[in-house]
């Protein structure tokens, strides 16, 4: 792969290749754990056109507290590849679609186009290369992809406060992602109640995004794509709640997980549900209120996690 390429973090318990996924398991799943906030490091070559944006960069609008560490762990846990990025946003945003308005920031969209060019030669393509790589190579082996995409949001949005602590942003119109996300926010509910967990929120789980991409490549027998958004106030405020919040995080990811197959929709509502304000969609309910409109309908290029 070119040298340039953002890097490529494994989980510790095992390395797999970027070229090639794993046998699929007994139970027919491959879990796939990415990130593509992990980090604000601008390559040394591009790094004069970004002088004075040291604040920029800094801030949830160069990358996204939490998200990383989080991704290390659930892919550590789950024995599970990961495809991680520490190159920020700002350069190239790997979780927007090709073509995308906002998939360069206000500081590279006025760059020439061969430089452009030479940033999505280096970073954005390999990034995306090597996750539908493995995605496709364990559908072709059978498998049923289940796809985690770790980010988090800032707590404050234009002045306006996110009363969520953690959001799980996936497409209602997909079973089998309904199902997952139903017994995730079920078993995180029952380790900590007092978490406030919404379904898509602050975004649109069909807003554009890397699973939203991979949504139209994939059929959902074949591909569940899940991105979960965790508050970046846990992340900035550190200590051993942050600590515990990562594990219940994952504890309830295993758990959900462990009934698997088949992941079944309940049609229900389960405990921990919240009323959404007009314009929200709560954790938990009825699948007639699951396809939330984010924060007021909010467009993906305004996305400021």
């Amino acid at each position: 792969m070119p040298a340039r390429q953002p890097p490529v973090r494994r989980p510790p318990l095992r390395a797999h290749g970027a070229t090639a996924a794993p046998a699929a398991p007994s139970s027919g799943l491959f879990v796939l754990v990415s990130c593509e906030h992990g980090g604000k490091h601008i390559p040394p070559e591009y790094r004069e056109h970004f002088a004075g944006y040291a604040p920029l960069l800094d801030s949830h609008r160069g990358h996204d507290p939490g998200a990383l560490v989080l991704a290390q762990e659930m892919a550590a846990a789950l024995d599970a590849p990961l495809v991680a990025a520490t190159t920020s946003r700002l350069l190239v945003d790997l979780n927007r679609s090709p073509g995308h308005p906002r998939r360069y920031s206000e500081i590279t969209r006025p760059l020439p186009q061969e430089l452009r060019a030479r940033i999505h030669a280096e970073h954005y393509q390999p990034y995306r290369d090597e996750v539908e790589k493995l995605i496709a190579t364990a559908i072709a082996r059978g498998a049923t992809v289940v796809h985690l995409s770790s980010h988090s949001f800032t707590p404050m949005l234009d002045g306006r406060l996110r009363n969520a602590d953690a959001g799980f942003l996936y497409d209602p119109g997909r079973p089998g992602e309904v199902a997952l996300c139903q017994r995730w926010l079920a078993a995180l509910h029952s380790r900590a109640p007092r978490l406030r967990l919404r379904r898509n929120y602050p975004y649109t789980g069909r807003s554009d995004g890397f699973c939203t991409w991979l949504r139209r490549r994939y059929p959902a027998a074949h591909y569940i794509g899940v991105e979960l958004e965790l508050n970046q106030r846990h992340a900035t405020a550190g200590g051993p709640a942050w600590t515990a919040l990562r594990a219940d995080v994952v504890a309830a990811l295993q758990a959900a997980l462990h009934d698997h197959p088949p992941l079944q929709v309940h049609r229900t509502g389960l405990p921990g549900a919240e009323s959404a304000p007009a314009g929200e969609r709560t954790c938990m309910g009825r699948r007639a209120r699951e396809d939330g409109a984010g924060e007021g309908g909010a467009s993906a290029g305004s996305k400021g996690r």
